[in-house]
Formats: structure tokens, C-alpha cells, sequence
């Protein structure tokens, strides 16, 4: 016998006692306990204890059961959640109702079926819903400590999962990873401040937030479901990781299916319970044209209108143009100008004038609408203007930066009026050598306005009106460009996607937009006047401080991401040397001449341009890497963008021989404009893939090839090449072997055959589901195998419950069709 004397004695050997059974009711109490959340396995396990395999087998066999009854409902992979809210309250609510709750509110919020299927029916087109919520674990309701190992962030949403917490003040990238189950509810953008942990992940540190210090914008868009008379809303941001709870007075008539904005009145401050919110904006029915552009609109923060004081008062400006204010500018009314514009455009901000000097030189005039002459600072106009800081382009609309009587009124270059404007002017030969350069007010009248259609057709034919002109123009800008990517500019663009819509928005057709010598030649005249611009205020002081100014910068890229890229595109046989800065350009452009017309094209050049840094709007006059000027502004296009305005004013003032203007409040609203612009950017990419999924709903069952353009655990993205629409084919549903992601190869690798697909391939694929309320688009491979196989495999995965196709060696040994997706063998013999 042991005792405190005899501590060495040996102790006898117990029985480990066999763990409880897990008995159906468990189960079903967990779900009835958290109505609102999505379960998978692993979180039902933890839950309940679970230590042993048989307690594993229990569990799938309750859930089995209880899916068969109605219970829970199956909403992908292995994720359920609470299906009939009155059977399982008949049995299990004397247990599962909980305290709390506002007066008069029920105390439990009665559980909700957010299965998409049994909403919409078996329709492709609503396909899988994204699972709500997140795992909360059990015993988290720690106090918060005292703030000691604390810093203040901002926040940075990664996936549901995590996010980011930005230091304030710190740029060496020491970002801290936070789980959203410790993130107080903190949205994108909000202050918090985090308590740093020992440990680290990735070799990032982690915290949990203590404190949110500033809620940005508590206001969330999603879809509404309605159960009884409460309401949740799911967002449509996939990186909100919550939902939130809407009480039956704060619906305002809202119903199930609609989509929603949500401002959110309280947060909880524990884990267990959900935000609470008010519907302040209904959209209408999910998955309408006009629910849906509203609904990113308002995800995005975009204006749906201008402010009552705004209008107003830019219909109170006069369109007479005052005789001494034409005298104080130069007239460029008698000499030829015209604009040229897509052929739907309203606002036309810029024109070019073309006449021949004496010399024999040519006079080329880039005008641009004079909008500060209009908009005055401490004016609403200005006020809204500097807010929204750029007009918004979405796929069937424009959100404009100023109300219309200016964008499409006052200040377009309409043709055959008088227009104020602020100018450009060049004395240039024809070969595009530049020998002088006038800047000031000016006043034109437009002799024609020209679609780049009709412009491309006098270039092409050296027929038409203003045919001379515009082939003189197109001349120059051909040698002006050249001139540019000897100097080290980069060629690498991003290919642009349209549609052809009908009267009530929806897509009938997607291309990829054309840039010929008309855009082309536009393209290098602003281009010039930017430049000009940007170098003429830079040398207006030899010495330090040099004159304030907003210069548009794109700085060089990171020697790490360089070599990431090139041991990229070493994988498709180009060699790349990145490692003397000066030949950065050559190489790239060369990289860009040889892929064209190949599969890997858009991959390649998709990740050149994100490899490159991100231009952005400062008063330092750091230069601009891609199109290789040492000084670079925006000054071409104040109709549309705030930063252009604001050049438009200092350059006017330094014309005037004003001082030199403190640099601090421009840079913060440089900061502003660029925070603006990525924001604006967002909204369109979403409206685009709404798009090009509402497109392809009509595409269900039907074959396209496509490539490569993206690789994750999950599954690959396949980009059809005809219209750019890019889905996923999941990694479990490629036939043939189970496949594994080597992502420091950028490939997936089967694990019996050794099959390769990496980046670029091409692949035949069938559409198999459009989802609008996610916007995204599900693909499967195009399989040519007997039928007999196919059916032995899909046995086999329901048997297994969707693992490895094992069954295939036999008919890789000696059956027809080689087991492999159409297409597929391409990407096993690279250069």
C-alpha cells in the first residue's frame, strides 16, 4: 500500500473505465443548444468528449438518424445544422431553453433551416450555401486582463476563420493573427486593441482583442431569413464570420429571401450570443439584377444618391460663361478639337486639338474639363466630392463623383458649346519629339465627337471626317510609346471584361474588351500631360522642400516577390533574370512578348501585374516603376477623380506664383483618394463576377475549355478562355485518384497516379452550378470514361463519404480512355 512514507512504492494498475456512450439526445441537444449555428464533425466531437473511435462511430450513425427524421439538415461536406425547429422543440426544450433576452423578446431564438435547397428547391443555379458562424469553444468567456502586452491595430478580415491586426504606426509587416472566435465581432477597418500571446503561427504572433476602440461602419449586407418572427442575416462578405439576429420589431417588412443592409445597434460581449441588428435598407428579392448591384453598392459603402444641399447647389451654377473670364484665358476656340470617347460615355473630360505651326511642328492640346472652376472649396460640392473621391464604374452603372448636371452637363466637353477648360499644350514634331510645353486656362469648342470605334475606322481607312488629324495623332503616339518602352516602361495589361446587356440589365453576352490604336493613342496623349504636369511643379523649386504636389506613384517591386515570380514562370520554361534592377523591364517585356497566344498568357501576366506594388496618391515624388517617369500625376480626368482636382488646384496656384503649400493635409487626402480607389475597385470586380455568374446560369450542362488560373486545397479555378468567367472544379471531384496540393511547386498531385496539373493547363469543363447569392461558379471535368467506371467511382466516394477513388487500378492497367480528364494531359509536358 502506498503511503506518504512509501512514495516509491509501486502502484497498482487501474482499469481505464470505457468511456460514456453518446447517446442521440447529446447529439441533437448540441444543435438545439446553438440553433443558429452550422456543426461539422470536429465541433460536435469536442462538444461532446468524444476520446475513442467507437464514440466517432456513434456519432456518424446519430447523424445518420437524424438527417433521416428531419432533424438536421446536410449543408456541405460534413456540415449540418438544426432543420425542424418544432420536433426538436417538443423534445428537447424544457432543456434547451435558455435565460436572457430583451423584455418582451423570447428568451431562445427559435432555430432556422438555412438550407438554400429547401428555400429555392433543387435549382443548380442556388447551389451550396457558405456554413454560418464559426466555432465558438466552449469555456472562452475568459476575463479580460489587465492591458498589459497590448497594442492598437486595425483590423484586417482574412478568411472566417482569422484575421489580421495592422500595428498602428509600424510598417515592417509584423501583422498579428487573430482568431475570429477572439475578435469581439470587430469588423474590416475597426480599431481594436489585442492582447499579444506567447506563441506564434507561420511565424506571425497572435493575439486575442480585448477592446474594440472604434466600430468603423457597424452596417452589413446579406440575405435575411425569417423563422416565427425573428431574423438572422448571412452576410455577403465572406469574411464576416458571424451573423446577425434581427428581433421581429426592427424587420420593417422585411421577409425571408430578401437582401438586406443590417446596421448592427448591439454587440454582444460574449461569444455565445450574436450581434443584434435593424434592417435599415431592403433591396428586394436575392438574386435580381437590381437587389444585387444594390446590395454591392451598399457592402462597398457607395452613395445610392447625392444629398438634397448638394443638387441644389450645383443647379444653382450658371451656365453663362462671363465675357472676363474668357479674357483671362487662352482661346483655343477657332482650332480644330475633338473628343474621343466609348461610345455610351457622357462625361467627356478630355479633347485634343491639333494644328501645324509655321515650323512645321504640330500644336497638340490636351484639354481638360476645368472642374474647380465650378467647384469651389467650402462648398457641399466639394465636401462630397472630396468624400466619395471617384466615380464608380459597375457593370450597368456609373456612380459619378460629381451630380450630373456637372458630370454630363457643365463640365463634359459636349460638342459645338464653349468649354472651359484647363490645358496642356505641346509643340511636338512627327517623329513625337517634344520642344515646348504651355500649361494654363483655357477655352475650346469641340468640333466633333468621336467613339473610339469611329476613330479606329479614319486610322484604319485614312477615310473621313478629321481622317488627317487623327492620323498625325495616331503617328506621333505610336513613336511617343515606343520612345516610353526604351526607357524602360512595361508592357504587361490586365485584360478588360464587358457585357452586352439587355433593358433590364441582364448579360447576354461577355467579351474581353479590344484596345486598339484609337484607345491607344488617347492613352499616350494623357499619359504626356501627366507627365508634364507632374515634372513642371517638381522643377518649379531646385531645392528642398520642393513645391507640394499629388503625384501618382508606383513604386519598384520587392526583390522577394521578383524571385517568387520568376521561380513561377520558370515552371512553364521561362527564365527570368530579376536581379539587376535596370533590366527589370526588358525582362519582363520579353516575358510578356512570348507568351502571347498561349495557355499560361493570362496566368503569367495576371501575376506580373500583383507581383508589381500597388500605385497609389502621395506628395512624395517617388516615381512611377511601371510606366518609367521619374514624376508622374494625375491630372486628366477631374470629372472622375478627386486627385485630379486637387492637381488642378495647386498647379493653378503655383501658375499664379502662390507659395509653397504645406504638404500634410494633401498627403491625408492623398491617403483618402487611395483608400478610395481600392474601395471602388472591390465593387467593380464584384459587380463583375455577379455578372459573369448571372451569365453563366444560362451556361448549366454546357462544355468549355478553359485554363488553370488558380490552385488551393480546396480545388482548382478554371478561367474559360472565351469570356474570362473563372469557377472551381473541387480537388474530390477530379475522377481518377485523390488529389494533394504542392503549393511550392504551384501544382496538385495525384497520389496514386502521380497525375500533374498545374497552373495554366487546359481543360475542358462542364458548367455544373451558378450561385448567385455567392457569386460563384461551380465546374466539373469533362470525364470520357465508360460509364461502368464512372458509376464504381461514385459508388465508391458515397460509400466513403467522398474519399479517395481507390477502385481504378484495374482499369488504369488495362481499360480504354487512360482514366484522365479531356485535355488534362497537356500539363505533364512542360518546357
Amino acid at each position: 500500500m502506498n503511503t506518504p512514507e512509501n512514495s516509491r512504492a509501486p502502484r497498482a494498475k487501474r482499469e481505464k473505465p470505457e468511456p460514456a456512450a453518446i447517446t442521440q439526445d447529446q447529439v441533437l441537444r448540441v444543435f438545439a443548444d446553438n440553433p443558429t449555428k452550422v456543426m461539422a464533425y470536429r465541433q460536435l466531437s469536442r462538444r461532446l468528449g468524444v476520446t475513442t473511435k467507437g464514440q466517432r462511430e456513434e456519432i456518424f450513425a446519430h447523424i445518420k438518424v437524424l438527417r433521416k427524421n428531419g432533424l438536421i439538415t446536410l449543408l456541405q461536406n460534413d456540415e449540418y445544422r438544426l432543420a425542424d425547429a418544432d420536433a426538436v422543440a417538443a423534445a428537447l426544450m424544457p432543456s434547451s431553453a435558455k435565460k436572457g433576452g430583451r423584455k418582451g423578446e423570447s428568451a431562445v431564438a427559435p432555430p432556422r433551416n438555412l438550407s438554400v435547397q429547401a428555400q429555392f428547391g433543387q435549382d443548380p443555379i442556388v447551389h451550396r450555401r457558405r456554413s454560418a458562424g464559426f466555432d465558438y469553444v466552449d469555456g472562452d468567456d475568459r476575463p479580460d486582463r489587465a492591458p498589459s502586452n497590448t497594442i492598437i491595430g486595425t483590423v484586417d478580415l482574412a478568411t472566417p476563420s482569422f484575421a489580421f491586426v495592422v500595428p498602428e504606426g509600424t510598417d515592417n509587416g509584423d501583422d498579428i493573427r487573430v482568431f475570429t472566435d477572439q475578435l469581439k465581432f470587430a469588423l474590416q477597418g475597426d480599431v481594436v486593441r489585442v492582447r499579444l500571446r506567447s506563441g506564434s503561427r507561420d511565424g506571425r504572433p497572435m493575439g486575442d482583442v480585448v477592446e474594440v476602440l472604434k466600430r468603423v461602419r457597424p452596417e452589413i449586407v446579406g440575405q435575411l431569413q425569417v423563422q416565427g418572427t425573428l431574423g438572422f442575416v448571412k452576410a455577403d462578405n465572406r469574411k464576416v464570420y458571424f451573423d446577425v439576429f434581427v428581433p421581429p420589431h426592427l424587420l420593417h417588412d422585411a421577409r425571408t429571401g430578401d437582401k438586406v443592409l443590417v446596421r448592427i445597434n448591439e454587440f454582444p460581449t460574449d461569444n455565445h450570443r450574436q450581434p443584434v441588428g435593424e434592417v435599415v435598407r431592403n433591396f428586394g428579392q436575392a438574386g435580381g439584377n437590381e437587389a444585387e448591384i444594390n446590395a454591392i453598392m451598399a457592402e462597398f459603402g457607395l452613395p445610392f444618391e447625392f444629398p438634397a444641399e448638394v443638387e441644389e447647389e450645383s443647379e444653382g451654377i450658371s451656365e453663362v460663361i462671363e465675357q472676363d473670364e474668357i479674357a483671362r484665358r487662352r482661346d483655343f476656340r477657332n482650332i480644330t478639337t475633338f473628343t474621343i470617347d466609348p461610345a455610351d460615355a457622357k462625361d467627356f473630360d478630355d479633347a485634343l486639338s491639333i494644328r501645324q505651326l509655321e515650323n512645321g511642328h504640330w500644336e497638340v492640346g490636351v484639354h481638360i474639363a476645368d472642374v474647380t472652376h465650378y467647384v469651389r472649396p467650402g462648398t457641399e460640392l466639394e465636401r462630397e466630392g472630396k468624400h466619395r473621391a471617384t466615380s464608380v464604374y459597375l457593370v450597368d452603372r456609373v456612380i459619378p463623383m460629381l451630380p450630373e448636371r456637372l458630370s454630363n452637363g457643365l463640365c463634359s466637353l459636349r460638342p459645338n458649346e464653349d468649354k472651359l477648360t484647363f490645358s496642356a499644350v505641346f509643340e511636338l514634331d512627327e517623329n513625337g519629339k517634344l520642344y515646348e510645353s504651355w500649361f494654363g486656362k483655357t477655352i475650346i469648342h469641340s468640333d466633333r465627337r468621336f467613339s473610339y470605334e469611329e476613330a479606329q475606322e479614319r486610322i484604319e481607312s485614312k477615310e473621313g471626317d478629321y481622317a488627317v488629324e487623327i492620323n498625325v495623332l495616331n503617328d506621333m503616339a505610336h513613336k511617343i510609346c515606343a520612345q516610353r518602352f526604351k526607357q524602360g516602361a512595361i508592357t504587361f495589361e490586365t485584360q478588360e471584361v464587358k457585357f452586352r446587356l439587355d433593358e433590364n440589365g441582364k448579360p447576354l453576352g461577355v467579351y474581353v474588351k479590344e484596345r486598339k490604336d484609337a484607345h491607344k493613342m488617347i492613352e499616350e496623349f494623357m499619359l504626356l500631360a501627366n507627365r508634364k504636369v507632374a515634372e513642371f511643379v517638381f522643377n518649379l523649386k531646385k531645392t528642398k522642400p520642393r513645391f507640394t504636389m499629388v503625384y501618382r506613384v508606383h513604386e519598384a517591386p520587392e526583390p522577394e516577390r521578383l524571385q517568387t515570380f520568376a521561380l513561377f514562370a520558370q515552371k512553364f520554361g521561362y527564365k527570368l533574370k530579376l536581379d539587376n534592377p535596370k533590366k527589370i523591364s526588358t525582362e519582363l517585356n520579353n516575358l510578356s512578348s512570348e507568351v502571347v497566344g498561349k495557355p499560361e498568357q493570362n496566368v503569367l501576366q495576371g501575376l506580373a501585374i500583383r507581383t508589381m506594388a500597388k500605385a497609389i496618391y502621395t506628395t512624395e515624388p517617388l516615381g512611377h516603376f511601371g510606366l518609367a517617369f521619374a514624376h508622374y500625376s494625375h491630372f486628366t480626368s477631374p470629372i472622375r477623380r478627386y486627385p485630379d482636382m486637387m492637381a488642378h488646384r495647386l498647379l493653378e496656384h503655383y501658375l499664379e506664383g502662390g507659395k509653397n503649400v504645406p504638404a500634410e493635409p494633401v498627403e491625408e487626402e492623398c491617403k483618402h483618394s487611395s483608400a478610395r480607389e481600392k474601395l471602388a475597385a472591390n465593387a467593380e470586380r464584384a459587380s463583375i463576377k455577379f455578372k459573369q455568374v448571372e451569365f453563366m446560369v444560362d451556361e448549366i450542362g454546357n462544355t468549355f475549355k478553359g485554363v488553370v488560373s488558380g490552385l488551393t486545397e480546396r480545388g482548382m479555378y478554371i478561367e474559360i478562355e472565351e469570356n474570362k468567367c473563372e469557377g472551381m472544379v473541387r480537388l474530390s471531384d477530379i475522377p481518377g485518384d485523390e488529389f494533394e496540393l504542392d503549393k511550392d511547386n504551384y501544382r496538385i498531385v495525384g497520389r496514386r497516379t502521380k497525375r500533374i496539373i498545374q497552373f495554366g493547363d487546359v481543360m475542358e469543363v462542364v458548367v455544373k452550378s451558378a450561385n448567385l447569392l455567392d457569386r460563384t461558379i461551380d465546374f466539373e471535368l469533362v470525364d470520357d470514361r465508360p460509364d461502368y467506371v464512372k458509376k464504381r467511382e461514385a459508388d465508391e466516394r458515397k460509400n466513403r463519404g467522398g474519399g479517395a477513388p481507390r477502385g481504378y487500378r484495374d482499369y488504369d492497367k488495362g481499360g480504354k480512355g487512360g482514366g484522365m480528364a479531356k485535355g488534362a494531359h497537356k500539363g505533364n509536358k512542360r518546357r
